[in-house]
């Protein structure tokens, strides 16, 4: 099969673009965010993990930028998770150290960033290593599935050629913070029940500990 012929295959990116371009957004607007590292390098992410998944798209010779992809989302979730590091220590300082009534809006904020960009980042993360990737899926070269979907294990009631793609993994990150645990989907290799055990122990921290004690001080 052709690059070209594959190219056609693979997945739209405009759904992993918005959930990037959200992650920065939230990062941006909303008050009292915490840099681990300078602003510039979250710029530069940023345009590192867009430029390639446009040129995916565009272009007839795809393999290398289908790599670049998923370097660039690697180095978004380190850029992301010194970030969160930064922001639930500040949060934590503020909750033990100053008075919390002084900060309660900024509590607030924060955890809501927080628990957002834990969300979309790791629908990313998520998206990227099941099966080797998205590429490998819509090629069928995908290796040992990371996750097993309800679709996987009753094909009568799929498409023939139904694969999870972005949106998929989207929903398996929401409901991961959500529940603290696995909804339909289900992790199968140990990796996959890593990166969930970490994505929900920062939802937990984010909302028990910071997200209650801000509304209990709100007057």
């Amino acid at each position: 099969m052709s690059d070209f012929s594959q190219a056609d295959r693979d997945e739209p990116r405009w759904a992993p673009v918005l959930a990037i371009l959200g992650v920065f957004a939230f990062l941006e607007v909303l008050p009292h965010h915490v840099y681990a590292l300078p602003r510039w390098i979250s710029y530069a992410v940023l345009v590192a993990a867009i430029v390639p998944m446009v040129l995916v798209t565009l272009s007839s010779e795809n393999a290398v930028w289908l790599r670049v992809e998923h370097v660039a989302i690697m180095l978004l979730a380190s850029v992301y998770a010194g970030n969160t590091a930064a922001e639930l220590g500040d949060m934590v300082g503020i909750i033990t150290v100053h008075p919390p009534e002084t900060r309660s809006v900024s509590l607030l904020t924060s955890s809501f960033t927080i628990w957002i960009t834990n969300v979309l980042t790791f629908s990313l993360l998520y998206w990227q290593i099941d099966a080797g990737g998205p590429a490998r899926l819509a090629r069928s070269m995908a290796g040992r599935p990371d996750w097993l979907f309800p679709q996987a294990s009753a094909p009568e009631l799929a498409a023939p050629d139904w694969r999870p793609l972005y949106i998929d993994y989207l929903s398996l990150a929401f409901n991961t913070a959500a529940a603290f645990s696995p909804t339909d989907v289900l992790p199968l290799t140990r990796r996959a029940k890593g990166l969930m055990m970490i994505e929900s122990a920062i939802a937990l921290l984010t909302l028990v500990l910071v997200a209650a004690r801000a509304v209990n001080v709100i007057p």
